[in-house]
């Protein structure tokens, strides 16, 4: 294997995708929108390109679907970010979930709900309204979920009241996230 001319190969190149459809959400406000979707509820609707509607064959039979999709109201990249989770220490882009990426590619688990033609009901959204989406992939459990993860830095975070907060970068920024012991 030849990793310098394997690196280089790609360097500088662009890689171009093509929306295969449009995600739909209550929310409309970065600042609004919940960081997590496992934090919120939020009901929202995948609607395909009916040229991709074919593609949809059988996923009805799954629970949760991964969407691959295109932070499009990302500001520019930048390499160290403030996390919303933790806004008094910057870190690397790579160790964080935020959109101002230098690929601005959002990654969602979400529940499949219902089917109907090319638009798929979901649930737990935590995605903006108009959103373009990339690919949509199912969620399976004995592939995906995996034991004994170590969470880097967000498992030093006092978190565990987070479900009960309107997880969104708004809320977390005027709440007191430290925890004295």
């Amino acid at each position: 294997m030849d990793s310098e001319n394997s690196l280089n190969e790609w360097k500088g190149k662009e890689i171009v995708y093509t929306p295969i459809g449009v995600i739909h959400s209550e929310h409309t406000i970065q600042e609004n929108t919940p960081i997590q979707g496992i934090f919120n509820p939020s009901v929202g609707e995948i609607e395909l390109y009916p040229e991709y509607t074919e593609g949809l064959k059988d996923i009805e039979k799954f629970s949760h679907l991964i969407l691959l999709y295109h932070f499009h109201k990302s500001t520019g990249e930048k390499l160290i970010q403030e996390p919303f989770l933790d806004c008094e220490s910057p870190k690397g882009i790579f160790s964080i979930r935020h959109f101002n990426r230098p690929n601005p590619i959002g990654f969602s688990i979400v529940n499949l709900l219902e089917v109907n033609g090319n638009r798929l009901k979901i649930s737990a959204v935590d995605i903006l309204d108009g959103t373009p989406l990339l690919d949509i992939k199912p969620y399976v459990y004995r592939f995906d979920h995996r034991d004994e993860v170590k969470s880097g830095w967000v498992d030093e975070k006092h978190i565990d009241d987070i479900e009960e907060w309107n997880a969104t970068p708004r809320e977390l920024r005027d709440r007191e996230r430290t925890h004295i012991e």
